[in-house]
């Protein structure tokens, strides 16, 4: 891409004003992506640390969570980019999000950590996808975007059936059971 973190192709998506002249204070105005946790599970330290770091180093203005998923950060300049990078993933153990022609970040409903639909475990099937497919996440292979999105049932809370390529939706796998006196 045009501009990105040293090693990674994805997660930075470069935005540049036609007229900085005019316009300086947003002459470069980079998003930047985070990989969210599994099913958006956060506590507030988190949240404010992640805040306390975009404050200090980019707009402040987020958007929580893009279609993507991600945690969207909007508006950086080039400079912050890598001292970003380098305090999310040192003071937070975040890692970049996916953007560009790869694999977006993988996204997951609660599953059976709060549903009792939930057929399957998806934080763990989110995890083991983002762990096998990491390098895919960072460095562009793919000739378009492409997203796994699961949901512990046929409910489908993150729309993966809308919104993703490879949508993995829990389903009942047995006899059909009639309570007959009801």
């Amino acid at each position: 891409g045009i501009v990105g973190v040293l090693g990674y192709g994805g997660g930075i998506i470069g935005r540049y004003c036609d007229r900085p002249d005019m316009f300086p204070n947003i002459a470069h105005f980079h998003t930047v992506r985070l990989n969210q946790p599994a099913s958006k599970y956060y506590n507030t330290e988190v949240l404010r640390k992640i805040c306390e770091i975009w404050d200090a180093r980019g707009s402040g203005l987020t958007n929580m969570h893009g279609s993507t998923g991600d945690i969207v950060l909007l508006g950086t300049t080039t400079e912050q980019l890598e001292p970003l990078f380098y305090e999310f993933t040192h003071e937070l153990s975040m890692d970049l999000g996916g953007s560009g022609s790869n694999l977006r970040t993988p996204e997951s409903c609660l599953g059976m950590s709060r549903c009792e639909w939930s057929r399957f475990n998806t934080q763990d099937l989110i995890y083991d996808l983002t762990q096998e497919y990491q390098d895919a996440l960072h460095r562009p292979m793919f000739p378009y975007k492409f997203k796994f999105k699961a949901s512990g049932c046929p409910m489908d809370c993150v729309a993966a059936i809308a919104r993703s390529d490879c949508s993995i939706i829990g389903t009942w796998r047995d006899e059909i059971r009639i309570d007959q006196e009801a």
